[in-house]
């Protein structure tokens, strides 16, 4: 279950929003909620909603572009996209190979999409890395990408988890002698039915409570387990990216692992959860606020559904 190189960068990161922003208050007015429950328990307060005719594509292509842009190649330059999307535009072809003509790249690279929800970004970084790792890619362009709102029964009280979003990451290979990036991946599809949507329906089914109890359990497990499996300690971690399930399951990740919340990064009181766009969308605002330094242990974790869960760490550099 855990596969480390030591040939993988982050040459470049990118995220992208839609403009309207939903607030708690907004819901409150069409489902049984209560908009200070919603911060108190969740730690959202306002989510971003595509408009109308706004794609999971659209939204991946915006984010693909400015990582593109932040490592400093050209769109050509890109030989293999991924994107890790819950929502893909259609049932076919491929959400990636849509993304592959909105971005106008034009040599034929190969583009296919990764299926496992809040997991998809940690999946997607795995895979790519094993291309890169092997030498047979040079610029692998990683997209999380959702858009929840398009199924989402905006009537339903857990209509306040989720909003829209998509991050990147262009993946390069390095020769730094100090880099790293292993991980860990699991699943259990004996909880299946605790978040999904049915065949016939149109919008989500979840039990929040199944999710929580998991949660709790197995993303500060991974996190410790990737980490001691390299010989490390939590003491090392510089900063965890984690998926944006709730507040609380992220809080208690920390006391689990008996660490200062202050190093668990948050932006889900401003997103909500975006699914496969959590982690690199948390991760550009991070890059880009320059809080993180050369040498420092990342670490990534994520639980969705199926189950899927796992947890990874990454050498910034």
């Amino acid at each position: 279950m855990l596969h480390t190189s030591h040939t993988l960068r982050i040459a470049g990161t990118g995220s992208y929003c839609p403009s309207r922003i939903v607030t708690n208050d907004e819901l409150a007015l069409s489902a049984p909620t209560n908009a200070q429950w919603v911060v108190d328990n969740l730690g959202i307060r306002e989510r971003r909603v595509a408009a109308e005719g706004e794609r999971s594509s659209d939204l991946a292509t915006e984010a693909g572009l400015r990582a593109i842009a932040d490592a400093g190649i050209g769109r050509n330059d890109v030989d293999l996209i991924i994107v890790a999307t819950a929502t893909p535009d259609r049932k076919a072809p491929s959400t990636a190979c849509i993304v592959q003509n909105k971005l106008g790249i034009s040599n034929k690279s190969p583009a296919f999409d990764i299926a496992a929800v809040c997991s998809g970004f940690l999946y997607g970084m795995t895979v790519a890395s094993h291309f890169v790792q092997s030498g047979t890619h040079r610029n692998v362009l990683l997209i999380g990408a959702d858009t929840f709102s398009k199924i989402t029964d905006w009537s339903r009280r857990d209509c306040v988890f989720f909003g829209d979003g998509a991050g990147a990451a262009l993946l390069q290979r390095t020769d730094y002698e100090r880099a790293l990036f292993s991980s860990s991946l699991y699943a259990d599809g004996s909880g299946q039915d605790n978040f999904t949507v049915y065949p016939g329906d149109h919008t989500f089914s979840m039990d929040a409570h199944a999710v929580y109890t998991l949660g709790t359990v197995v993303l500060p497990a991974a996190i410790a387990e990737v980490t001691a499996a390299n010989g490390l300690s939590l003491s090392d971690v510089a900063a965890i990216i984690p998926h944006q399930p709730s507040m609380r399951l992220l809080r208690r990740t920390g006391e689990v692992l008996g660490l200062p919340f202050e190093r668990i990064k948050t932006n889900m009181e401003r997103y909500a959860n975006t699914s496969s766009g959590t982690i690199p969308i948390l991760l550009d605002e991070v890059n880009r606020n320059g809080q993180l330094a050369k040498d420092d242990l990342i670490a990534f974790a994520a639980v969705g559904s199926g189950w899927t869960w796992g947890a990874a760490l990454y050498r910034w550099h």
